[in-house]
């Protein structure tokens, strides 16, 4: 069996990429920064950063969010793709942008004090104040 291939890309086409094999499950993230680049919570799945292939990135853009961490979208349609610290040796995805069956569940809430006033998190999933670790 060969290793698991995970295409995506953004809303237009202009940004596609490939992650293979494994990805983690999502989490769901709810800071102020996630909550205003995404319009509600940023929901990221993961790859070892080798693991990331741009197959097409005519469109993407960087955007240095806080000191040495930077989110990727497209300059194009706008679409959220990517959250890099580039010191982790993973890069996140985000999870809207893979392309479906994605093979990917939630399995956590990050930053939960920062949750916006209109929604309610009522799942049974574990529930962190701030980051997991």
């Amino acid at each position: 069996m060969g290793k698991q291939e995970h295409d995506g890309g953004c809303l237009c086409g202009g940004v596609r990429y490939r992650a293979t094999g494994a990805l983690r499950d999502v989490i769901a993230c709810h800071c102020g920064q996630c909550r205003r680049i995404t319009g509600h919570y940023g929901a990221f799945s993961a790859c070892p950063r080798e693991d990331l292939h741009l197959v097409s990135a005519e469109t993407l853009a960087w955007y240095e969010s806080s000191p040495g961490i930077r989110r990727g979208f497209c300059s194009r349609c706008g679409a959220t793709l990517f959250w890099d610290n580039p010191k982790r040796n993973f890069i996140s995805l985000a999870a809207g942008s893979l392309d479906q069956p994605s093979g990917v569940k939630l399995v956590a809430h990050i930053f939960v004090a920062d949750a916006a006033d209109y929604y309610t998190i009522d799942d049974d999933l574990p529930h962190y104040r701030g980051t997991m670790a």
